[in-house]
């Protein structure tokens, strides 16, 4: 084994929640410390620049929003699977989130007063999607990447693709990856670990994700002894744009934008007439798959079944200052221009609720590791987000857990890197670029994407759960006789794929195996065989747990501690 290289604190991932807790460390510690950013892709490609619309947060409490209102909306729209704790820490912590941006340098938009200003959101009650036009996420990178070269007490590993996180002992020792550029096996030694690597959307053929998201990170915590919470709850966003499935923002309906059937009726009124289009992402999901199902949708054969976000009624101007980028994309991807011409979309894969259990602090089972963002499981979001509390919550928990690795750091030592387990990560590459076998890698994960496009879609049976289920295992083991045909070290992308393959499976079987086990419908998991919710037998939450098998489930409850749950109502 080549000699490991150590840093103080490694940050796997570099979008909005690794850069804001490297910022909250390198601050506090005022640059006396020694933060190594790893990110598979160039550090500022990392996903969390296509987020759009905004970043939620109180504050105009003088004009009637509160946290009790944001905490209510956001508990509401969980559909009563958030912990209410987690809920209150949150919504009281945003609002100084938004200000430090805001010192240090965000454009955020202004409203006429030129105060920050604020947009409504699926599910809000008050208009807080803090926004800066509809490229809220770039601009959030950006303002932290350019606070943190302030300090320069950090080192980026930029195209490292990790494979292994190292636990010997109960206690995290280090990261086993691939330098993209050299090819080599290299070694990363911290005293502490934060996972911060987004989502596993990607397990979708039509999914607003970057390509390059495919929950590593979950899936190698699971492999490391950590438990996965909550993974049957996947968001379906509303509005992907057809048929690329990129992300029309839930601001094109916070600026007014109808969606509308082939008849031309803005159909949201029927299922939810107070907020209309404006109702949460789950229950609008469901009523556009209820129109294309019953035959109100349109359908082309480049183009698929599809129903219309029109924003023609709201004019040049508003469009060209508030939603530039939506313009620019349709117009790229396909020649229309939503000046002129409504935009063809349909429910999208785009988020998961779910991810690797962390307490309150973001701190998992294993007392050096941390996670945040999307690749945890804080219990923010139970069944359902709201729109702008992801952005939100990569904030305020990248800011939590680089603060709780500061007070941890004095106590915590570098751990042995066991060369055993080193040995059998490179021995596990090696052994992947000599397979042999007539299968094809990237036939079996466009079948993955198909099975899971097909039946672990808006709506849900056990049938189809069980059908896909089979198919993961059966994918699983094709996968096996897929060879890497690429044999070389340097930027094997190929090689990449496999090992993405197997973080793609790890986190299916999880997915449809919890979405089996859940008899009932609540939020993002709708069951058409268990059509309503069950609290009496499902007000919980589901932990996997690896086994080197199949995976092995157990529960625990949800905390509740202000609301107790009600029948949701728009």
């Amino acid at each position: 084994m080549a000699q490991p290289l150590t840093h103080d604190v490694l940050i796997l991932g570099a979008g909005l929640a690794g850069l804001r807790a490297a910022v909250e460390i390198s601050r506090r510690l005022e640059g006396k410390v020694d933060i190594g950013i790893v990110s598979k892709v160039q550090l500022m490609r990392a996903h969390s620049v296509c987020a759009e619309g905004g970043t939620a947060a109180v504050l105009h409490p003088e004009e009637g929003d509160s946290f009790e209102l944001h905490a209510w909306d956001t508990v509401k729209g969980s559909d009563f699977l958030a912990d209410q704790d987690v809920v209150h820490r949150f919504v009281r912590a945003m609002p100084e989130e938004i200000r430090l941006l805001d010192h240090w340098g965000i454009p955020w938009t202004r409203d006429a007063k030129g105060r920050i200003d604020q947009r409504p959101f699926g599910g809000h009650s008050f208009p807080r999607a803090t926004l800066a036009a509809d490229k809220t996420g770039f601009f959030e990178m950006q303002t932290l990447y350019d606070t943190l070269l302030r300090t320069k007490c950090f080192t980026r590993y930029d195209e490292f693709f990790v494979t292994e996180i190292l636990v010997e002992k109960g206690l995290f020792a280090g990261l086993v990856g691939i330098h993209a550029a050299s090819g080599e096996t290299v070694v990363l030694r911290g005293k502490a670990l934060l996972i911060a690597t987004g989502g596993g959307g990607t397990l979708y053929g039509f999914t607003t994700y970057s390509q390059t998201v495919t929950g590593d990170g979950m899936a190698m915590a699971f492999r490391a002894g950590l438990p996965l919470e909550d993974m049957e709850f996947l968001q379906f966003h509303p509005t992907g744009l057809v048929p690329s499935g990129i992300l029309m923002t839930e601001a094109c309906r916070g600026e007014g934008g109808y969606l509308k059937n082939n008849q031309g009726d803005r159909f949201m009124a029927k299922y939810a007439p107070k907020l209309v289009e404006l109702a949460p992402r789950d229950m609008v999901s469901r009523a556009e798959q209820t129109e294309i199902l019953e035959g109100r949708g349109f359908h082309s054969d480049a183009w698929g079944d599809y129903l219309h976000l029109d924003l023609t009624h709201l004019g040049a101007e508003r469009i060209n200052t508030r939603l530039p980028l939506i313009r620019e994309v349709t117009i790229k991807f396909l020649g229309i221009d939503p000046i002129t011409t409504p935009i063809p979309i349909r429910p999208v894969a785009h988020y998961s609720m779910g991810g690797i259990e962390t307490d309150i602090n973001g701190l998992t089972r294993i007392p050096n590791i941390w996670a945040a963002g999307e690749a945890a499981c804080v219990s923010l979001h139970g069944a359902n987000r709201l729109g702008s509390n992801s952005t939100a919550e990569c904030l305020v928990w990248g800011g939590i857990s680089g603060g709780e690795i500061v007070k941890a750091l004095p106590g915590l030592a570098f751990e042995p890197v066991p060369g055993a387990r080193f040995k059998a990560a490179e021995g596990h590459i090696d052994e992947l670029l000599r397979r042999e076998g007539k299968e094809n890698l990237y036939v079996l994960r466009r079948e993955l994407r198909a099975a899971m496009d097909t039946n672990v879609a808006v709506f849900r049976t056990g049938e189809g759960l069980t059908k896909a289920l089979a198919t993961v295992r059966e994918l699983r083991e094709r996968s096996k006789h897929a060879p890497v045909d690429d044999k070389g070290r340097t930027y094997n992308s190929n090689l990449f794929h496999a090992l993405e393959l197997e973080n793609l499976l790890d986190l299916a079987e999880v997915t449809v195996a919890g979405a089996v086990t859940r008899e009932e419908s609540r939020g993002a998991h709708a069951r058409r065989d268990f059509a309503t919710r069950d609290d009496q037998k499902w007000l919980k939450h589901t932990l996997a747990w690896y086994t080197g098998q199949r995976p092995r489930f157990d529960y625990k409850p949800v905390t509740i501690n202000t609301w107790k749950p009600v029948e949701r109502k728009y």
